[in-house]
């Protein structure tokens, strides 16, 4: 808008408090257009479905969503510039503090960490190894990295996208057979752990007497809040975290902590540096901010937030436990994901639904609810509902159920 229909609109503005200024008129103008601005709801400007989510932080679900306090260091640190190499130098340091890790650096997700990891362990803190990376044959790096064969889940790409090989074993023995000249790193996915028959104190017992770095992912395993240090304090070299799960910072962020040598190896490869294989891992400032403010507030608030999410899983469940034929039961997974979650289910001679149909009739209605469901079952979570969606999921799971 120019000036002069500013100006000229003053004239029929409210103006509270007697006549204002042209100047301060003008900025009493731009600050209602910029809060109309703040208010454009783009999702219904382009005709994108939302909805309340219920099922989990799955990154096609777009994750889960940022706490206040993630959104204002966003907003307040993207007013001002400031270079990205101290301020990843001091965020990691304090990240570092919190996790019990002699270093850390903030990644573009979890899978950006491991990525980046692998890179630093191949090349350690030669530049010229780092820019040759994923081509390394005749590089004079090592090749190889060795992962359980029930560890198998298509996140050990990050480690591929660096050119090495993967070793499958199952057994100890075959791990110790695996091990040779080549073999750059081993590497262990936590979520799989029941997966695979070398559990991680045998795991790093055969590293650390072959002096082998270790890398662990524990992407969406916290809470509980100690494995945020757990795996620092058990010995794992490098620990990959995801900082859009239950931590709830900016989805495209991740954290990349442990042996301080193995941290500076791995910004060797990390943007802003150019010519590497992370030059496309690109994490803002905005970003980095926002996730040590989240893992902050974390280990603040988690246990708090634990009995919040308590709450509002009874909420739901006494909604619904008094239809008739329904069964109730709360858990927490053993590993990833360890939040709480409630499962409805019914008899299907009482109910004749299954848990597929109230799925989709949840997503279908006004607003969509999006849900797990089984044959005869429905599951969800609330950690990553807004604070009174629960009173919205409970009244629709209970008129869904009331009506069959």
């Amino acid at each position: 808008m120019k000036r002069r229909d500013l100006l000229k609109g003053l004239t029929v503005l409210p103006l509270a408090g007697g006549i204002l200024s042209g100047e301060s008129a003008v900025g009493a103008e731009l600050t209602a257009i910029a809060s109309t601005a703040a208010k454009r709801d783009l999702f219904k400007e382009l005709g994108i479905r939302t909805f309340i989510n219920a099922r989990a932080t799955l990154t096609f679900m777009t994750g889960s969503l940022m706490q206040d306090e993630v959104i204002d260091a966003i907003n307040s640190s993207s007013k001002r510039y400031c270079m990205l190499d101290e301020l990843q130098d001091k965020v990691g340091a304090k990240i570092a503090e919190l996790c019990h890790a002699e270093a850390a650096t903030v990644t573009s997700g979890a899978f950006s960490a491991i990525m980046l990891g692998t890179a630093g362990v191949l090349s350690g803190n030669d530049p010229k190894k780092a820019a040759m990376i994923p081509h390394l044959e005749g590089s004079g790096m090592k090749t190889e990295v060795i992962l359980q064969k029930g560890h198998n889940i298509g996140y050990y790409q990050a480690m591929k996208n660096c050119g090495v090989t993967m070793v499958w074993v199952e057994t100890r023995e075959e791990l110790e057979r695996a091990i040779n000249d080549k073999t750059a790193m081993m590497a262990f996915m936590n979520c799989n752990t029941n997966s695979g028959q070398i559990k991680h104190k045998e795991w790093l017992e055969v590293a650390k007497k072959n002096n082998i770095p270790t890398l662990i992912d524990i992407a969406a395993d916290v809470p509980p809040i100690e494995n945020l240090w757990k795996f620092n304090d058990m010995g794992f070299d490098l620990v990959c975290l995801s900082g859009g799960k239950a931590i709830r910072g900016p989805q495209s962020s991740g954290v990349l902590m442990g042996k301080k040598d193995l941290i500076a190896a791995a910004r060797v490869s990390a943007s802003p540096r150019g010519s590497t294989i992370g030059r496309g891992h690109k994490v803002n400032k905005e970003e980095i901010l926002g996730l040590y403010v989240a893992i902050d507030k974390f280990i603040r608030t988690g246990e708090e937030e634990w009995n919040f999410w308590l709450k509002q899983i009874a909420h739901i469940e006494n909604a619904v436990k008094n239809i008739k034929s329904v069964k109730t039961r709360v858990f927490v997974p053993e590993i990833a994901n360890a939040t709480p979650n409630l499962e409805i289910s019914w008899d299907p001679a009482i109910l004749p639904v299954t848990g597929q149909q109230i799925q989709e009739r949840l997503s279908k209605g006004e607003p969509g609810i999006e849900l797990n469901a089984g044959k005869n079952n429905i599951s969800l979570v609330t950690f990553i509902m807004v604070p009174g969606e629960e009173k919205i999921v409970a009244a629709r799971i209970k008129e869904e159920l009331s009506k069959v």
